[in-house]
């Protein structure tokens, strides 16, 4: 008989070394105010698996199951005030530099696979940004426009698994392009993005560090034909056309002075015609094609974390506060991705979370469960059976 709780093994799952290693490194633990580093991670994790709203609910949750905390390594539940002090006062950064090294401690446990492109061996990276709107009476230091607050999550999406391997959290008139340039893409990488990175003289960087990039092409876009191509024998009948071209803007002809591909590919499933560019020009049209319809992992992305984490509303109104909670939500997907690829059977991202916060701090066996979630234990029916038969 299992004797902790399901959040319980969830938790362990996380190396406390790993953690104590990054504490010590941002000496966070310094003036922990009541709660320490650990207490505070346990915490705001809670409030993602478990949908806290508030202070109060982190606060009230965790002291109901006092029995329990013990196996979440903690001795206490903290008080909503504490909870509150810490939120704005340690710095976010032990959590951001956890996460990465969390990713890298499961990644060794666990192999991502990417869905498809399984021909392409080089690295695949999806790119964008996505706006999540703040109340500026509340957040008055992320203001967006004159009557609207924002923060902006930038994200690099590693294909193989869809999990970030950058981020960086924003004010929302922080342009996406902006983030992108301080961004250390790896060597030989592809990366795909859209128009928000439209940059000549940065598309012009990637050639020189030997990246690949697919993106979309803006209507205005001033070219010359070089060279076209016949796409009769693509395999996917949805190439229109396969061109290089040549920018001929006065502008954009300086900060890019390379040779393009110009693909036109009719997407069949969303009824779209999309104009791609790549620097690649070996690779097919319908491979161009593949790659840039990939892109949709990053909106799945979003859509997944905003549907199921706590990152639309915030528990604390300062931007560390923001920062902490956006940064133990990345936390709770990594851990809920590592689940979903480990398990048997075929989970869906939106039950998984739904059937864990259900079941959050019932004692069952997590793998057994996360296994086979609709198997009816036998012991029921004969505890019944001896029941009526007394």
């Amino acid at each position: 008989m299992v004797k902790i709780s399901l959040f319980a093994q969830i938790i362990s799952l996380i190396p406390r070394n790993l953690f104590a290693r990054k504490v010590k490194d941002h000496n966070s633990d310094k003036y922990n105010k009541g709660i320490d580093s650990w207490h505070h991670l346990i915490s705001m994790l809670f409030s993602q698996f478990g949908q806290a709203n508030s202070v109060r609910d982190i606060s009230n949750g965790l002291r109901s199951i006092t029995g329990n905390l013990l196996h979440l390594g903690c001795t206490k539940a903290p008080s909503k005030s504490s909870v509150s002090y810490v939120n704005k006062h340690r710095d976010y950064e032990v959590f951001k530099d956890f996460y990465y090294a969390l990713l890298d401690h499961l990644s060794k446990q666990a192999r991502f696979q990417r869905k498809a492109l399984h021909r392409i061996k080089r690295k695949v990276y999806l790119l964008d940004a996505t706006v999540m709107s703040l109340s500026l009476s509340l957040f008055d230091w992320a203001k967006f426009r004159s009557r609207k607050g924002a923060v902006k999550l930038h994200v690099l999406l590693d294909y193989d698994g869809c999990l970030p391997v950058f981020a960086d959290l924003t004010r929302g008139n922080v342009h996406e392009i902006k983030v992108a340039r301080e961004m250390n893409l790896p060597a030989n990488s592809i990366v795909v993005f859209d128009m928000g990175y439209y940059d000549f003289s940065w598309w012009n960087k990637l050639d020189s560090m030997g990246i690949w990039f697919v993106t979309r092409a803006k209507d205005n876009l001033a070219y010359e034909v070089i060279k076209d191509f016949d796409v009769s024998q693509e395999r996917n009948p949805g190439v229109i056309s396969d061109q290089n071209i040549r920018l001929i803007g006065p502008s954009s002809r300086e900060q890019y002075k390379g040779i393009l591909r110009r693909v036109e590919y009719w997407d069949e499933e969303n009824g779209n015609l999309l104009v791609l560019l790549t620097n690649n020009r070996s690779w097919t049209a319908s491979t161009v094609a593949d790659i840039y319809k990939e892109r949709w992992g990053i909106e799945t992305f979003f859509k997944t974390i905003k549907q199921n984490l706590r990152i639309k509303s915030f528990v604390g109104t300062s931007e560390n506060a923001v920062q902490i909670q956006i940064w133990t939500a990345l936390i709770t997907i990594l851990l809920l991705t590592f689940l979903k690829l480990k398990a048997t059977y075929n989970w869906n991202m939106s039950n998984l979370v739904t059937f864990i916060r259900l079941n959050l701090f019932v004692k069952i066996d997590l793998w057994k469960w996360i296994n086979e979630p609709f198997v009816r234990p036998t012991n029921i029916l004969s505890d019944q059976l001896d029941l009526f038969s007394g």
